[in-house]
């Protein structure tokens, strides 16, 4: 998704080979017009294939996975991290490591909302380690549902994320693909041999 990568390169902050900060304009200020072109594009790309209900985890995907829901014409729903009083069904949960946070926590979402006829794909602002997603997928075969396929707005495609996905037969699609990044420059996949520049920040 070439625009998404121009808007990387532009506003993108890379603090390390591995933190990359789009608090700007993807997950603490969103630029709207870009979030619902990133869900028509994972329609686009999820397209012919059944869907029923789009899944993420709160709260930095919940601008993707309604904005994907609505190009579907489907519900979006995210798992929650910390179980609310409100919460007092049945659950499906899954434990899951931040690695950012550095703790681990029980993400858990009501069994009312996701069954085993429904046809689900789970929507991401990133992928590096996988561990959130990989919790969500374990949530879908708790409940017996089918799993189209993850999609991922960023992906770190240097860590581990995507082959533990694939390991588990998961059809992954990511709009921004990074192979590698250091302060001053990043590398998309398709751009590889040439280094595509990001903007310095002071």
């Amino acid at each position: 998704m070439k625009v998404l990568q121009e808007r990387i390169r532009q506003d993108g902050l890379i603090l390390s080979d591995t933190v990359l900060k789009v608090d700007s304009f993807l997950n603490h200020q969103v630029d709207t017009q870009l979030a619902l072109e990133i869900g028509q594009e994972f329609a686009r790309i999820f397209a012919g294939r059944p869907v029923t209900k789009v899944l993420t985890i709160e709260a930095s995907g919940i601008q993707f996975a309604m904005a994907a829901g609505i190009a579907l014409g489907v519900p979006f729903l995210y798992a929650k991290k910390k179980k609310a009083v409100t919460l007092s069904e049945q659950v499906y949960s899954a434990p899951v490591h931040s690695f950012t946070r550095q703790e681990t926590y029980q993400v858990s979402l009501s069994q009312k909302y996701l069954g085993p006829g429904d046809k689900v794909i789970i929507v991401d602002d990133f992928l590096a380690t996988g561990a959130a997603l990989l919790g969500l997928v374990d949530i879908v075969e708790q409940a017996g549902a089918e799993l189209v396929g993850v999609g991922c707005v960023i992906e770190k495609s240097f860590q581990e994320g995507r082959g533990l996905l694939e390991q588990r037969g998961v059809r992954v699609h990511s709009l921004a693909r990074i192979s590698s990044m250091s302060p001053g420059e990043i590398n998309f996949i398709e751009d590889e041999p040439s280094v595509s520049r990001i903007k310095e920040k002071v």
